[in-house]
């Protein structure tokens, strides 16, 4: 039997329900692995509105958990943190000693700015060793941090800054892509200069490749400040006080603060390291994210390093950087345990390199899984990975709002078997329902809307950043007692999840999940454009793709192909190349509902060639002729025949 076949499942019911039996029981004893300043006073108070709260009393700091607590005991000497750039031809190692000594300088920098516990410090850095720095310290202070992916466009971060109202921006001149440079700096003087909240300084991070100019009095130099800054101690806060804040698509098009506590947050962190991906201090552990997702926060800085990991930060791609054996060099070089990525990567990878010839010039025996995030990894790609590696392949599901996996294959408990198309299980703390529309629950089998039963298990998000209301609508006001996850479902006779698709706007391209709303109101800016709707089509590499449809205002005289490079530029411009928007057809008229509502869901099912049933409510059959025949015209909805 393969190793990935697995078990009889056990060990891991026993311990699962245990977490739902006895949460209390359970995560308090998961808590007495790391330190605490003062013991809490409940485990889990469920009193608390508008969710139930973990630790509630206790005083915590997540720096000192991640980085002192370990020099404390003996690891000051073992990598903490390796960074790999084939983008800049760099490496770099950092000990668990000096990365405590870098972050606790950097620390003394943002206090001598005048940051203190409670203010908040947005980051917005590419992927260097600088920002896990940043993120490090400002936990250090207990202070909350917020990160923007340096991809977003100017207007995306200013609402991100606008929200938060940091004090501190932590920034950078400049990301390097493989063909370009892209200039952080004169996208941080923009979205600054459009928003009424102002930060006191910006402390920018000088890149070689192409240096920024600074704003005198405002602008601080990384390298001066450090240079003289006095280190800082670790603050103790409330193991309920935010972390981070870390901003998801809303459906509006307006950004959610997904709020992230301490104590709860580290204990979540320190338990799925062990359990979810089977490591431990000293083990090498690879996200290959960003920081600027919600992956990058909980596995690149927070989980591995809670772990007493040594973790990899790649300033790369899985192709082109140079070639598509770039994973498989990093894994030999530094002897990677377990990989974690998204599927888009591999079906990158599998697309330059479908023989694995690139994968078979190195020697992956350090290697003991690979485990997918980020989008539904379609059983092509997780058979494909399996073949060539020859080890366990685990897709798992979880969502920036939980932080953690929420079903998942538990390597550190048991090996499951696995099924092609499925996360898996659920695990412990998660409660997962399967409900139709009227709230019932539904039989193995029937698809329907996936929720969690309250109490959420210890990371996952309290509330909204200072908006409670926004939450209790966006999650928990659909079905009272349960939080809503968006997605839909069923739950198979084995009591294995499948997750289906979204059941709101919001796209998921390469992993990143964006919101179709946004894109549209860029599109409705442009002076002919009428209406609109952006739908996600399916996309062989990034999972989906977003396709425009724009309807013209009259008297509009641009030409199809000039208007349409135009609505192209204006997304970018606005949303950023992380949108990947390319394709916009003109169309005569949208189908709605008789109330108005644009048929979205019905427009992608015609264009991805899925079956689909003609809406009850709709206001003109013939509108979906016509769609049909512009999507053809851009190759998709089939060949017509």
């Amino acid at each position: 039997m393969q190793p990935w076949q697995g078990g009889d499942m056990d060990r891991y019911h026993e311990i699962y329900e245990r977490s739902l039996r006895d949460p209390e029981g359970f995560w308090g004893e998961a808590a007495q692995a790391l330190e605490w300043h003062k013991p809490w006073e409940q485990v889990l108070d469920r009193t608390t509105k508008p969710v139930p709260r973990w630790f509630v009393g206790g005083e915590f700091n997540t720096c000192h958990n991640a980085l002192d607590r370990h020099v404390a005991a003996g690891r000051g000497d073992q990598d903490a943190l390796i960074w790999d750039s084939p983008v800049t031809e760099s490496k770099r190692r950092y000990t668990y000693a000096q990365l405590r000594d870098e972050v606790a300088r950097f620390a003394g920098v943002l206090r001598g700015l005048g940051v203190e516990k409670g203010d908040r410090v947005l980051i917005y850095m590419p992927m260097v060793p600088e920002a896990t720095i940043a993120m490090l310290a400002s936990a250090r202070l207990g202070t909350i941090h917020s990160v923007v992916f340096g991809g977003f466009a100017a207007r995306e971060l200013a609402t991100r800054i606008e929200d938060a109202e940091p004090k501190v921006i932590v920034s950078a001149s400049c990301g390097i892509e493989p063909n370009r440079i892209v200039e952080y700096k004169p996208l941080l003087d923009e979205a600054i200069a459009s928003v009424s909240h102002k930060p006191e300084h910006c402390v920018i991070l000088q890149r070689p490749r192409r240096p920024a100019s600074m704003i005198d009095g405002r602008d601080v130099d990384w390298a001066q400040a450090t240079a003289t800054a006095e280190p800082a101690d670790c603050v103790p806060v409330a193991a309920t006080d935010p972390l981070y804040i870390l901003y998801t698509s809303g459906t509006t098009g307006q950004p959610k603060g997904v709020v992230r506590d301490n104590g709860g947050h580290a204990v979540a962190m320190l338990w799925s390291m062990h359990n979810i991906y089977d490591v431990r201090a000293g083990d090498l552990f690879w996200a290959a994210s960003d920081v600027g997702w919600v992956v990058g926060h909980s596995y690149i800085v927070y989980g591995p390093l809670l772990a007493g990991c040594t973790t990899v930060m790649y300033e790369g791609k899985p192709v082109g950087t140079p070639d598509p054996g770039a994973f498989w060099r990093v894994i030999s070089e530094y002897g990677v345990k377990v990989l974690f990525t998204a599927p888009t990567a591999f079906r990158a990878i599998k697309k330059e390199d479908p023989e694995g010839e690139y994968l078979a010039q190195y020697d992956l025996s350090c290697m003991r899984a690979l485990f997918l995030a980020g989008e539904r990894c379609d059983p092509d790609t997780l058979g494909w990975a399996q073949e060539k590696l020859g080890k366990p392949v685990i897709d798992h599901w979880w969502q920036t709002e939980t932080g953690w996996a929420i079903a998942a294959n538990p390597l550190g408990i048991e090996v499951l078997p696995v099924k092609p198309g499925s996360p898996s299980v659920p695990m412990p703390g998660y409660d997962v329902r399967i409900l139709d529309e009227q709230g019932e629950e539904l039989p193995a089998g029937e698809m329907g809307n996936i929720v969690i039963r309250l109490p959420l298990p210890p990371s996952c998000l309290p509330t909204l950043w200072r908006n409670d209301q926004r939450f209790i609508e966006s999650y928990l006001a659909r079905y009272p007692g349960f939080y809503l996850t968006g997605d839909a479902g069923y739950r198979d006779e084995d009591g294995y999840l499948w997750i289906m698709s979204r059941t709101d706007d919001v796209i998921n391209v390469a992993g990143h999940r964006l919101s179709t709303g946004a894109m549209e109101e860029v599109l409705a800016s442009h002076p002919d454009v009428a209406e609109c709707a952006v739908i996600g089509v399916a996309d062989a590499l990034k999972g989906q793709l977003p396709l425009g449809l724009v309807v013209l205002k009259a008297g509009a005289q641009k030409a199809g192909e000039v208007l349409c490079a135009e609505l192209v530029a204006l997304v970018r411009e606005r949303i950023g190349p992380v949108a990947a928007f390319k394709q916009v057809a003109v169309v005569a008229r949208l189908p709605k509902t008789r109330s108005g509502k644009i048929l979205r869901g019905t427009m992608a099912k015609i264009a991805d060639g899925a079956e689909w049933r003609m809406p009850a409510t709709i206001d003109d059959p013939a509108i979906l002729d016509e769609i049909t025949e512009a999507l053809r015209g851009l190759g998709y909805a089939g060949s017509g025949e």
